[in-house]
């Protein structure tokens, strides 16, 4: 076999660099790859059947092509190498249990640096759906991925159910911070399933910025998560769950009015005050703006909504737009069920038999979906229409055709004979 291609493997090029998947490799591009390589010290020392850069791409393909088999995957990726004769005849399909050797010596680590380090807001002022005024839509939510049940998973993530009836696989928590406009995941916390949303929510908070909104469900109120969101410059709009007391500061224009969130501790103290019949001094506490509004549903039965802000002032944000704003946040849940039944397959269970495994595919898995998210984004904004007039699922197919039809693009260009 001559040509280009024999050029490079003679002057030390391996050819298994030329793996790559397909236009997702124009967002993790190779230098990239190579760079969080050696930031988290997975630089090879030695030639490998499948170098690490290979095992990165190839992670991220087991996401694209969920339902094949560890080998039919790799077939897949290099079948186009194959198809153009750029591949060497000497190269065998590693078997499975290569593969899975190639996935542990790599670990989890850089694809998750990948993920944080690819991971951006990804939409333009222009982008139709995802802003309100000045802030950026986005939102926080949780799902849950069940994992393949072996003892070591089950030891480190835990399954629902108790030991009277326990869930039929271990499963992994994931809260993500979503882009509401774009269904784009930027940021993400991974725990075993015992682990309350909140405490993974709290680890979120340094993703937060100023400039963003964060909606989030009444199942992330508390105190000590809203003070410390509030901390970061992000503006929030949480709906409250039943409990604490919103007490009318001032009513308002558009029909919202100023409150305060009392701290839990110092609510205590002027309940025991009040029992033993002591005076009590009227605190201080995080001035929110409250809004109410009822959501009835197709049977006529009505819900009613109460969520607290930080964007205190009327004109620059009415009730009725922070209600249609709060709205948004279940595009976010349709990101997550897009990661679950789409992407992973419907009932689908994770690969990975070990904990560093799970991870490494949580990792690809959230990193692949932003990819794909992301070409979405760019799709919609050159065409001028809302990201949510495209398919996920088509586009996916999409994407899963051209990398087995243009698997041996290369993700840079490769070198020619003079």
């Amino acid at each position: 076999m001559s040509g280009a291609w024999d050029d490079a493997a003679v002057s030390g090029t391996r050819l298994t660099d030329r793996v790559g998947i397909g236009v997702l490799t124009r967002l993790v591009d190779r230098d990239l790859v190579d760079e969080v390589l050696a930031g988290t010290g997975r630089t090879e020392k030695r030639s490998r059947l499948l170098p690490a850069r290979v095992v990165v791409y190839y992670v991220m393909g087991l996401c694209l092509f969920f339902g094949e088999s560890y080998e039919e995957v790799i077939r897949l990726l290099v079948n186009g190498l194959r198809f153009l004769g750029t591949w060497r005849k000497d190269w065998a399909v590693p078997t499975a249990s290569a593969i899975s050797q190639a996935r542990r010596r790599l670990g989890p680590e850089p694809l998750r640096v990948l993920f944080e380090r690819v991971a951006l807001p990804c939409a333009q002022r222009g982008t139709q759906g995802a802003w309100l005024g000045r802030w950026r839509l986005m939102a926080i939510d949780g799902f849950v991925l069940d994992i393949p049940d072996t003892p070591a998973n089950d030891s480190e993530f835990g399954r629902s159910g108790g030991k009277k009836n326990p869930a039929p696989f271990p499963q992994v928590k994931v809260v993500g911070l979503g882009e509401c406009g774009t269904h784009a995941v930027v940021a993400a916390r991974l725990g075993p399933w015992r682990v309350d949303e909140g405490v993974l929510a709290k680890a979120l908070v340094t993703d937060f910025e100023p400039g963003m909104l964060i909606t989030a469900d009444r199942g992330f109120y508390a105190y000590r998560l809203w003070e410390a969101a509030a901390a970061t410059g992000a503006d929030l709009l949480w709906r409250m769950p039943d409990g604490p007391h919103l007490p009318v500061v001032r009513p308002l224009k558009d029909g919202s009015y100023e409150s305060f969130l009392l701290d839990p501790k110092v609510r205590n103290r002027r309940a025991n005050q009040r029992h033993r019949g002591s005076p009590v001094e009227e605190p201080a506490g995080i001035p929110v703006r409250v809004v109410e509004y009822e959501v009835t549903n197709r049977e006529g039965k009505g819900e009613i909504f109460c969520l607290i802000t930080t964007i205190m002032d009327p004109d620059e944000a009415s009730a009725a737009e922070l209600a249609a704003a709060y709205a948004e946040r279940w595009e976010l849940e349709s990101s997550l069920d897009e990661i679950k039944t789409h992407q992973r397959g419907r009932g689908g269970v994770l690969r990975s038999k070990t904990p560093d495994m799970v991870e490494q595919e949580i990792w690809a898995l959230l990193l692949t979906h932003y990819a794909v998210r992301h070409l979405m984004c760019e799709a919609a904004d050159q065409a001028d229409i809302d990201p949510d007039r495209l398919s996920f699922i088509r586009s996916l197919r999409i994407i899963r055709r051209q990398v087995t039809d243009q698997a041996g693009f290369s993700p840079s260009a490769p070198h020619k004979r003079s």
